[in-house]
């Protein structure tokens, strides 16, 4: 197997491929119900039905409730099984393809969301955790069969905005969620509960993920516009898919992104909790709508650009991590102002209140520099997959640092003094760690590391008209 440190030397043919393949996009017409974008929106909706929702509730502040710290707490169970799960994903593409594993993992969304209905109703903390479990057992290989579909199903030169196209539903889903929410509770000035009748309409909404998941095609069945069949599947057996699995998690390159990755993603449950303790029931619902809108213009201005074929795959990297780092630097150090100011002064500031602007101007930043980030870890990553079998891999490891990450953070956000202040400080100095170790990632791409994806596409469009 090839590991991910290893080095592509570059090569002339390189610049050329993405051409030969741009020519061949003229020459093959697809079925609409087999293209790539139609595989892109039925992930898309599944993804809007299961995690978007899942992010509406949570962007509400808490989960809804008054107070952020069992949902917390149940968010950190769900993350801690996803770690596990992502880690046995390949395992279980390899038993039942990654079509199957994908609807499987839409059905444990819905009741993590009636745990919360259950919990704001009735007080029952116990079904909170149940549902948290389920959605952790089936997220997690949810995670990686949509991360492994998206890196592997568009074709090189819509690789970015595939992948924006696709985390726009995700987004929609919190902008739906959002409306909903602000429609129901939109007089509500104070802190609290939001209507438990959110909580209805969103089970019913996730519920239906597991049947349009089923609309997804099977790798086999795609047809894409340059003609290069689409190969996602694992052929090893279980042992070794664990063991490739684990040496790809200890590859060098993979060990020098993971501070990113885990920087990325904690900011998520830093600033739904941020939101949650210092806001009015009707200022969060506004919150909850707006972050959906935000990220996504920014996550697709971002797909456009990383498909830019006039700048080159070096360009694309680093003008990307510099502007997106440098920005989150610039908002983690605003976060780390307010939230001292914050715990001293214990405010609930709803849309009318003076001083509203500054706190809340900082969660829609913090949500567009969660969806940049979380856009262009795809993009690295897709880097250094070399072969199908490393996609899905890669998909799993990526999705469950991410879960690692999430859940260290909402477990944290449990804790009533990391909840207020410490959370902004640790986010702050993961940002800070990261950044080193992965310029020397980046630093490589389009050097030493080429566009492994357009390697891959080549290699699979030679093998099919040598065997035709």
């Amino acid at each position: 197997m090839a590991t991910s440190e290893k080095a592509i030397e570059p090569r002339d043919e390189e610049v050329t491929q993405a051409p030969a393949v741009a020519e061949d996009y003229k020459r093959h017409e697809v079925k609409w119900y087999r293209s790539s974008f139609y595989n892109a929106f039925i992930l898309g909706v599944c993804n809007l039905l299961a995690p978007g929702i899942w992010g509406a509730m949570n962007s509400l502040g808490g989960g809804g409730e008054q107070e952020p710290y069992l949902v917390n707490a149940a968010n950190a169970l769900t993350f801690c099984l996803m770690v596990l799960s992502c880690y046995f994903s390949s395992v279980v593409v390899r038993y039942i393809g990654i079509k199957w594993t994908f609807v499987i993992g839409t059905t444990g969304y819905a009741p993590f969301a009636a745990g919360l209905y259950t919990h704001n109703r009735f007080g029952f903390d116990w079904l909170t955790l149940l549902g948290a479990a389920l959605c952790g057992l089936s997220a997690g290989i949810f995670w990686m069969a949509e991360a492994a579909v998206a890196l592997s199903y568009p074709e090189p030169y819509n690789q970015g905005r595939f992948l924006g196209f696709w985390l726009s539903f995700r987004v929609g889903g919190q902008i739906l969620g959002g409306a909903i929410n602000l429609g129901i509770n939109a007089h509500r000035n104070t802190a609290g509960k939001v209507s438990y009748t959110v909580f209805i309409i969103f089970i019913v909404l996730q519920a239906l993920g597991p049947f349009v998941g089923l609309l997804l095609n099977k790798p086999s069945q795609v047809q894409r516009t340059d003609g290069v069949p689409v190969r996602l599947r694992i052929t090893n057996g279980s042992l070794y898919e664990l063991k490739a699995t684990t040496k790809m998690l200890f590859s060098k390159n993979f060990l020098l992104i993971l501070p990113l990755i885990f920087q990325a993603v904690f900011t998520e449950p830093v600033m739904y909790t941020f939101q949650g303790m210092w806001f009015s029931v009707r200022a969060r619902a506004l919150g909850s709508f707006l972050a959906g809108i935000v990220a996504l213009i920014a996550g697709n201005i971002l797909g456009a650009f990383l498909d830019r074929k006039d700048f080159s795959l070096k360009a694309r990297s680093r003008g990307a991590f510099f502007v997106i780092l440098g920005l989150q630097g610039g908002w983690w150090i605003w976060g780390t102002i307010l939230v001292t100011e914050f715990n001293k002064t214990r405010p609930t500031y709803d849309w009318v209140d003076a001083g509203f602007g500054k706190g809340f101007a900082l969660f829609l930043f913090w949500v567009i520099g969660f969806q940049l980030n979380y856009l262009y870890l795809y993009f690295i990553v897709g880097t250094l997959a070399k072969d199908e079998s490393e996609v899905v891999r890669l998909s799993g490891l990526l999705r469950g640092a991410e879960s690692a990450s999430q859940a260290i953070g909402y477990g944290l956000s449990s804790v009533p003094i990391m909840a207020s202040i410490g959370d902004t400080y640790l986010g702050f100095a993961l940002w800070a760690a990261a950044l080193v170790p992965a310029w020397f990632v980046v630093k490589e791409i389009g050097v030493t590391l080429g566009d492994s994806k357009i390697e891959r596409e080549t290699r699979a469009l030679n093998e099919a008209q040598e065997s035709e």
